[in-house]
């Protein structure tokens, strides 16, 4: 299933896209797209009666904001240089065990939405990366296969970065991941099910027209499956926790000088494969 919520910033309802493109109304059926309906077997399945059942009623798409997927998000856990590639265009190393970071959940905004340029950067930075949405508590998981039992479904993530506060600031490098605006999620919510094999997703990026990324999650040094065993062996994980998985070569930070990063005025455009695309015009905070 396609899960989304639509409708002004706060004021979203649940809604569902069907296998023809057409956007359903949830409200109905459920209260909202969030942990505890992600956990809840029988509420999915009243989701995927009504739809099979042609009861869902249409939603007019037009003119209609499309806003993050998943609302009252726990945790956003990041993993940081998860990409051979991207590890050797920035010259580092490719990490050990995987580097782990945080978001807020207030940094998360939708697919469509527009993202600020904080006041003083010069190193804004784009990151498309695949989400990982979690479905049931994950807590010292086991193998592989318990892991990927865990997740709920997959989702577009930007994961945008000020790399000046991230790196040259000192401290860690949530200064340079925690601005407002600076994680876009969305269109949908792909369940599992639709996700056969997350290590084959195509991840795409566009600046202002001009393909900037084009990756694959095969490239990732660490897999969805082992990234989510390995998280649970340092925190719980609960339904609407969600990871970002890493991103791709083809950052700005890794480009020759001078660096392209972005500026107010610039488009950004991104697509997973099978997860939906992105755009967000930037703006002076």
């Amino acid at each position: 299933m396609k899960l989304l919520r639509v409708g002004t910033a706060g004021a979203e309802r649940p809604a569902l896209l069907d296998t023809e493109g057409t956007l359903r109304d949830l409200s109905g059926v459920v209260p909202d797209i969030d942990g505890p309906l992600l956990a809840d077997d029988a509420a999915l399945a009243r989701i995927r009666a009504a739809a099979d059942a042609g009861e869902l009623p249409v939603l007019d798409a037009t003119g209609l904001r499309i806003g993050p997927p998943l609302a009252r998000i726990g945790k956003i856990v990041c993993i940081g240089l998860n990409y051979h590639d991207h590890a050797r265009e920035t010259g580092a190393e490719p990490p050990a065990e995987p580097v782990i970071f945080f978001k807020a959940a207030d940094t998360v905004v939708g697919p469509y939405d527009t993202v600020l340029v904080p006041r003083e950067s010069t190193q804004t930075d784009w990151e498309v990366e695949l989400a990982v949405v979690i479905g049931r508590t994950a807590r010292y998981l086991g193998s592989h296969e318990e892991a990927l039992a865990h997740v709920a479904g997959y989702a577009v993530a930007h994961d945008v970065s000020e790399r000046e506060f991230q790196l040259e600031r000192g401290g860690t490098w949530d200064k340079g991941k925690n601005c407002e605006t600076f994680n876009p999620l969305g269109p949908w919510l792909v369940t599992a099910d639709e996700v056969p094999d997350p290590q084959a997703l195509g991840l795409r990026l566009w600046v202002n027209g001009e393909l900037k990324q084009n990756g694959t999650t095969a490239e990732q040094i660490f897999g969805v499956a082992e990234v989510v065993r390995y998280v649970s062996q340092f925190m719980t994980l609960y339904p609407g926790d969600v990871i970002n998985t890493g991103t791709p070569a083809g950052v700005a930070l890794g480009a020759p000088e001078p660096k392209p990063f972005l500026r107010a005025g610039d488009v950004v455009e991104l697509e997973i494969g099978g997860l939906g695309r992105q755009r967000q015009e930037f703006k002076d905070a």
